[in-house]
């Protein structure tokens, strides 16, 4: 029997803590996914959340659209970098068992990395396995020499999806500084937590998704409004941050997220998606010297 075809018990994986919540959004990109109005196409999702032998629903409730959403919104960028840049290199932080390289279509010069925990390769590497083109590297995300795997002089795009929500602004700081220095000129797309759940993580009762299932403490929230200072402050130089809107695929929400875009005092409170661009002044000032070079800074 195959890997594909295998089925796996989840208490084999034991998975605790932030690896566990792989499978909590696993399951709703699989569950959006065998829709037929579904917003995301991912066979290789499905495929490993039906091999899973967990109850889902017990833990993580029904499923709704939140991160199959994200993971569409993380592939539009991703492929509009690529289609621009052949040679690119994809960074996935926190990869987990996301399957965006299978979403996606990229020609063989594209290097695309996946940097977890050592237990959360350890599962992925069930399912999916690495080769030349799609590398694999068992390290926390803060462990900043998993830098040397990624070529110089290549264009660089850095996922963080649901992700930096789990450390601190203490923790998270260095590691900007660290990203910011390395790969300039990188873009970095990731989604950030509101200060509410934020908080209600690290309450003495803790967030509760179900009656079976506590949340990961979350210390990293934060106002949109708050999003570019305090990146700026981080990095060292001013940087822009630009909002993705989280539009779902049907529903009340579907309607009402782009309508609160418009509401600053609402907007600034809602969890989000954003990107940005690691470019220094020294950097810009270059570029726009050099026309040809002109991609490196506009709009994607």
């Amino acid at each position: 029997m195959s890997t594909s075809q295998q089925q796996y018990h989840s208490q084999a994986f034991n998975l605790t803590d932030v690896p566990e919540t792989m499978l909590w959004t696993l399951h709703n990109r699989a569950s959006e996914a065998l829709r037929n109005d579904g917003c995301l196409h991912d066979p290789k999702c499905v495929s490993i959340y039906r091999a899973i032998d967990y109850d889902y629903v017990r833990s993580f409730g029904k499923p709704d659209g939140s991160h199959a959403v994200r993971s569409q919104l993380f592939d539009k960028k991703v492929r509009r970098f690529i289609r621009k840049r052949p040679h690119a290199v994809i960074i996935n932080l926190g990869d987990g068992l996301e399957t965006q390289q299978f979403r996606i279509y990229h020609p063989e010069t594209v290097l695309w990395l996946s940097i977890d925990l050592p237990e959360a390769i350890a599962v992925r590497e069930r399912f999916i396995s690495p080769d030349a083109q799609h590398r694999h590297i068992a390290k926390s995300v803060l462990d900043t020499s998993w830098f040397t795997a990624v070529p110089k002089d290549r264009p660089v795009f850095i996922n963080a999806q649901g992700l930096f929500m789990y450390f601190t602004p203490e923790q998270l700081q260095p590691l900007f500084r660290a990203m910011a220095e390395r790969f300039q000129g990188a873009t970095l797309m990731f989604d950030y937590l509101n200060t509410y759940l934020s908080r209600r993580t690290m309450s003495p009762r803790g967030w509760m998704k179900t009656a079976h299932y506590q949340t990961p403490l979350m210390p990293w929230g934060i106002r949109r409004n708050e999003l570019q200072p305090t990146l700026s402050e981080w990095i060292g130089y001013p940087i822009t941050v630009h909002n993705v809107t989280f539009l779902f695929p049907r529903g009340i929400r579907r309607y009402l997220i782009p309508l609160l875009e418009h509401i600053p005092p609402v907007r600034d409170r809602m969890p989000g998606v954003c990107w940005l661009r690691f470019n220094p002044p020294v950097l810009i000032n270059r570029v726009i010297e050099s026309p040809s070079n002109s991609v490196e800074v506009s709009e994607e």
